[in-house]
């Protein structure tokens, strides 16, 4: 294959596609949950078919990084073909999420099932899909692409994992120009998507206690301070009368890229019908450019089993996401200081700051950027969107302290609407092949764009 032709490229990769779909259901089909509780042969299992399948694509270098209380990582590394060509750091993950209540699924999660223009199976999407566009890459080329690449594909992402604090202790491993993080994909299917900022996350503990015990609602009810209600209150400061977050000091900017319809988040939402959504502007300040608080857990006696008495104690866990650029500490901070400053009918809270994760802005006026945006037009047949995501991926600023100059490029071959985490996980053939595609035409792009940077 000629790497310098648009039309070759096409051609090598459609001549592909049967192929990476077998190995695609291959990979699917094994169970790989690193989640305590379920058992890690699985998760090993496709360890070790992903080593098959580096070596059978060319790869000759493939290592084993073993990290204690984490699957094993695999570091695989091919040189690049000479001196003026870039190094590419390919990135992408094998364990999956569970698969949750299997009755919600219209076939077993763990058997690859045709759907139309895809198939559906857990983790088909997120993220082995984007595993197998990595290896479809290095098949076009013959195990020898235009750039030098670095491959590093984990096995403990879903449930969280010392390695995403590694690559920092290691930066020659990690030293790179650009990295492709596969672990994200296009705002909707056709629509070729570059996630260019990450909120950061932080939790949060509050809670309220106010009594030794219980006490009969109808004779101290009244004066008596519910702790229930104490949190209540507290809670509901943290938002104003239209549902934005209240929390002074968190930070908010206007959203200038690409989103989503009200309709299609709507639908993704599973917003029930008549209801309307929370805060004011656009979905983008919203969901990506200004924080979000969402209590994910609350400790208090259920309604199943109440007791027509005064409740003694209540506790919540907060859940917030901030700017890309806000520090996770100050803003972290910022909540904690807020609910503390309370004290709801006189009664002081009790607040513990749990984990933190930093968001990421990536820089996007660079060369890989400029190679991107050229690959995926070529590739979806359309410019690029920029999005951000209002989730983490930690890894991303390890690999990036590792590696302070590289670019770093998150795309890949899921889309929003594939049920990633939820029953009914699907991936399309369409964006799988245009994943491909794209990733190939990005390293021909870069590479090129390095040999004209170095004649000049």
């Amino acid at each position: 294959m000629d790497p310098g032709n648009e039309r070759d490229l096409q051609t090598e990769v459609d001549g592909l596609m049967d192929g990476l779909r077998s190995d695609l259901e291959r990979l699917a089909a094994i169970p790989s949950i690193s989640f305590p509780g379920f058992p890690a042969g699985p998760v090993l299992e496709a360890h070790d078919l992903l080593v098959e399948l580096l070596h059978d694509a060319g790869v000759a270098h493939v290592e084993r990084i073993d990290l204690p209380d984490t699957a094993p990582v695999i570091f695989a590394e091919i040189p690049p073909p000479h001196p003026d060509a870039p190094t590419v750091l390919l990135y992408s993950h094998y364990d999956v999420q569970p698969p949750g209540d299997e009755s919600l699924w219209q076939s077993p999660p763990f058997e690859p099932t045709p759907v139309e223009g895809g198939l559906r199976a857990r983790g088909i999407a997120d993220d082995k899909s984007n595993v197998i566009a990595h290896l479809g890459m290095l098949r076009a080329f013959g195990g020898r692409p235009p750039v030098g690449v670095k491959i590093v594909f984990e096995g403990q992402e879903e449930y969280g994992s010392p390695f995403d604090a590694y690559p920092p202790t290691d930066p020659e491993r990690f030293a790179c120009d650009a990295m492709v993080i596969a672990d994200l994909g296009n705002l909707r299917p056709g629509t070729p998507t570059l996630t260019t900022g990450l909120r950061g996350a932080a939790e949060v503990v509050v809670e309220a206690r106010t009594l030794q015990e219980p006490r009969h609602s109808g004779e101290f009810g009244g004066a008596a301070p519910d702790a229930l209600l104490v949190l209540l209150k507290a809670l509901a400061t943290l938002h104003d009368v239209h549902g934005d977050v209240a929390v002074e000091g968190l930070r908010r900017e206007e959203w200038e890229g690409a989103g989503y319809t009200e309709d299609e988040f709507r639908k993704l939402a599973g917003v029930v019908g008549g209801l309307p959504l929370l805060g004011s502007g656009t979905l983008g300040e919203r969901l990506w450019s200004g924080p979000a608080i969402t209590v994910i857990g609350l400790d208090a006696p259920t309604v199943a089993h109440a007791a027509s008495a005064v409740v003694p104690y209540a506790r919540a866990k907060l859940n917030l996401r901030f700017h890309p650029r806000q520090d996770p500490h100050e803003a972290q901070d910022r909540l904690v200081r807020h609910l503390l400053a309370l004290k709801p009918f006189g009664v002081p809270l009790t607040v513990t700051p749990g984990d933190t994760g930093p968001g990421y802005e990536a820089a996007t006026g660079g060369p890989a950027y400029r190679a991107a945006r050229t690959a995926l037009r070529e590739a979806w047949g359309t410019d690029a969107s920029y999005i951000a995501t209002g989730g983490s991926i930690p890894l991303v600023n390890g690999l990036a302290q590792a590696a302070p100059g590289a670019e770093v490029l998150l795309f890949g071959a899921q889309d929003n609407l594939c049920n990633l985490h939820a029953p009914n996980e699907r991936v399309l053939f369409s964006e799988l092949r245009a994943t491909v595609l794209a990733m190939c035409a990005f390293v021909r792009e870069y590479a090129a764009g390095f040999r004209q940077g170095a004649a000049s």
